[in-house]
């Protein structure tokens, strides 16, 4: 997943100094961005109010799109490093290339979990032949120090562990949910999972208080801690809770994103994340001389040039503008 904004902003995340360490209610409204020739999305993560959930970095939301006379999402080869891409589906199809060689249509509720390590390019592409609807989200998981150079490797799992109560129906996309665990690999105390909700269902989720944690509405109307959530939007909830109240008003799904609180301050900038302004500048030249990313055949068309760099040198400066 790229983020095709040609004149992309530096956002400065991670850090503890930010992190609200008691339960909240903060609603974060997201802006619209341009995803490839046809598709609009709408950007949660970085936010102007805050950067990351846990190691959470970058959180968009796209359709439901009717595509059935589109071309749907054509993303052009674009490089990654220092992250992991989660694309996760509600409705349609994603054909995924990278430079390792994989390939891969990644289909409604299967995990397609690409880790950029030190460097890989890949692109993503509705298949000639899909379905009407597209709708789903693209996430960013920001990698600690200690792993951020690691092979670059990809990953698709169809089969996810669920977690059920009355009303609810919650799959493991990663890390773990009340003793269910995802297969896909993380680097730090993380959780992302889909719940699903019927109308009327009223639950309470188990949730662990060294996380901090956020909600993103993918569908329907749903209350989460009182707070009614309209799709596209998410409510950041601090740490501090041992439990989440949840009520449907009608059938509706919501991701639930969380993790220990990410204790570096990391640069990101268009697809990358670093920690200088030097090692983000290296990136966006070893792009453009076509060093250390790879190749991905096989796409047609040619890869998504880097934007130009801000004149002023990058600095972190902590989790919230």
């Amino acid at each position: 997943m790229s983020n095709l904004d040609r004149q992309p902003t530096l956002s400065v995340c991670g850090g503890r100094g930010f992190v609200v360490a008691e339960p909240v209610r903060e609603l974060l409204s997201p802006r619209t961005v341009q995803l490839g020739e046809s598709s609009e999305v709408r950007r949660l993560l970085p936010n102007l109010g805050r950067r990351m959930v846990g190691a959470w970095a970058f959180v968009d939301h796209y359709g439901p799109d009717d595509i059935a006379d589109e071309p749907g999402m054509q993303v052009a080869p674009h490089p990654h490093m220092g992250l992991q891409t989660v694309s996760w589906l509600h409705e349609g199809e994603v054909l995924h290339r990278d430079s390792l060689g994989s390939l891969q249509t990644v289909r409604p509720r299967e995990l397609g979990l690409m880790t950029s390590g030190r460097a890989i390019s890949h692109s993503e592409e509705t298949p000639a032949t899909h379905s009407r609807f597209l709708h789903g989200a693209q996430l960013w998981v920001a990698l600690p120090d200690a792993h951020r150079h690691v092979e670059p490797h990809f990953q698709h799992h169809a089969d996810l562990p669920h977690v059920t109560a009355p009303g609810v129906d919650a799959t493991v996309i990663l890390g773990e949910l009340d003793g269910a665990a995802s297969p896909g690999t993380t680097y730090t105390p993380i959780v992302g999972a889909d719940l699903t909700l019927t109308a009327g269902a009223e639950t309470r989720l188990p949730l662990n208080p060294d996380f901090e944690y956020a909600v993103l509405s993918m569908s329907g109307e749903a209350h989460v801690d009182e707070v009614p959530l309209l799709p596209g939007s998410m409510l950041y909830l601090g740490c501090g809770r041992t439990e989440l109240p949840l009520r449907a008003t009608s059938d509706a799904s919501v991701m639930l994103l969380g993790g220990e609180p990410f204790e570096e301050e990391i640069l990101m900038w268009w697809n990358f994340v670093g920690r200088s302004n030097e090692e983000i500048r290296q990136a966006r030249s070893d792009w453009m001389n076509g060093d250390r990313f790879g190749e991905v055949k096989g796409y047609d068309g040619p890869p998504i040039p880097a934007p130009e760099l801000p004149p002023v040198p990058l600095k972190p400066r902590g989790r919230v503008r």
